[in-house]
């Protein structure tokens, strides 16, 4: 995707999809389109981004600057805010189909969706363009019912047990069931977790003892309805979180990359690649669980990138949770972290990504002298350093950034330094 000679691509970032979470959703798809800027760490010259949020100046000249892409040999499509509806339809409410459609003209063009959806496949159509990485539009079509199947909780348990992955044990159920589920797997686990079963990043989980069934209804979260489907399973107790991520070419099933996610129950909050020492056993089971769902999704005509997530027990044993066949809040900066490196000859780099807050707002300048200063900032000649890969926060606190490091101790100590650097709220 990143060669040079490349067809150029339409980076689609539809945040705004019912892929992985229901379009009623509102407000947890707005918070997730915030991160549209980091797309711009995929465009090489003659690509077109069309973001649903701006990207700030500073921020595409530093892309440029990192990148080597000189800023007007790329486009950037900003689309105005239309309420929770598909990039697609807030394009074409914005009037901007045609300028859209003056970069797609180009022979070989592609849309390189963030989710491939129904109103991807149809805005491809629209504008004659294949979708990435398949050779035509009706490819990705026939790949979109076990795309959206294996982006669901239940899905994949499905999918898992006749792959023979080992899972927690639970039980798939509709809402009103979800109680009386709950109540008779605590009574042989200590805690349950209880899943929406159209849900990513943490949104609408549970996690209940016998004391709160006992003392509370459960008040489940509004996720899918009043007769949606939900997963309960065993809150198994949690060593690590961890995940490989997957790639689907022409030419068969590879491993990306594998590493462990930092969380707060049950929502993902970064990223550290690779895996650490206190749960790199279960490398080779994950890769083989990867490669398991990879060959199920290339014999229903699935391409492009998806992962397994799994929780490693306290016993050391790892539990597959889930899988996210599409490309998720690491596959772009992996994309990124692998691309700078790169440049600077640096191979198999170790990287974290993660969001933490400042103590008083910054603007983007200012935190990125506040890296130079204290020798933080990303140093394109050693493949090093710091990256802000998504444009200054509204709020100017909620900072996301990336470490880039020979190995994982650096990360770790650029880490504790940029902490001290931007001046990050404890915890």
């Amino acid at each position: 995707m990143h060669e040079p000679d490349a067809a150029p691509l339409v980076v689609f970032a539809n945040f705004l999809s019912d892929l992985a979470v229901d379009l009623q959703e509102g407000q947890v798809l707005e918070r997730w389109a915030e991160q549209a800027p980091r797309k711009a760490w995929l465009l090489r010259a003659g690509d077109v981004l069309v973001t649903p949020g701006p990207l700030s100046d500073e921020f595409r000249r530093y892309v440029s600057r990192l990148t080597g892409v000189p800023g007007e040999r790329t486009a950037v499509i900003e689309v105005p805010p239309a309420g929770v509806v598909p990039l697609a339809e807030a394009v074409h409410r914005a009037g901007l189909l045609e300028r859209v459609r003056t970069y797609a003209g180009r022979p070989g063009t592609a849309l390189l969706p963030t989710a491939l959806d129904a109103s991807a496949i149809a805005f491809a159509r629209e504008l004659g363009l294949t979708v990435h990485p398949y050779a035509t539009v009706d490819h990705a079509a026939a790949a979109l019912l076990t795309i959206m199947l294996l982006n669901t909780k239940a899905g994949f348990r499905h999918a898992a047990e006749q792959l023979d992955m080992r899972l927690p044990a639970g039980r798939v159920c509709l809402r009103p069931e979800v109680e009386e589920v709950v109540r008779q797997l605590l009574e042989r686990h200590e805690r349950v977790v209880v899943k929406p079963d159209r849900s990513a990043g943490g949104h609408g989980l549970r996690f209940l003892s016998r004391t709160d069934v006992r003392e509370t209804d459960l008040a489940l979260d509004t996720v899918g309805g009043p007769q949606g489907t939900w997963v309960v399973e065993e809150c198994v107790p949690v060593a690590e979180s961890v995940s490989i991520q997957m790639e689907n070419t022409p030419s068969g099933t590879r491993a990306l990359f594998s590493g462990a996610m930092r969380t707060e129950r049950g929502a993902f909050t970064g990223y550290v690649s690779p895996l650490p020492p206190s749960c790199a056993h279960v490398a080779a089971e994950l890769e083989e669980w990867g490669m398991r769902l990879g060959r199920h999704l290339s014999g229903h005509g699935y391409l492009g990138p998806f992962g397994v997530d799994a929780l490693v027990g306290t016993d050391g044993v790892a539990y597959a949770s889930e899988s996210n066949v599409r490309r998720t809040a690491t596959t772009t900066p992996h994309a990124m972290v692998m691309r700078l490196a790169a440049a600077s000859g640096l191979a198999d780099p170790a990287w974290v990504v993660a969001k933490r807050r400042t103590r008083r707002p910054l603007g983007f300048e200012e935190a990125l002298d506040r890296l130079r200063v204290h020798g933080l900032a990303f140093d394109p000649e050693h493949g090093q350093g710091v990256v802000l890969y998504a444009d200054a926060p509204q709020d100017g606190r909620s900072w996301r950034y990336a470490v880039i490091a020979a190995h994982e101790e650096g990360v770790r100590e650029r880490e504790e330094g940029l902490a001290r650097a931007l001046e990050f709220e404890d915890g």
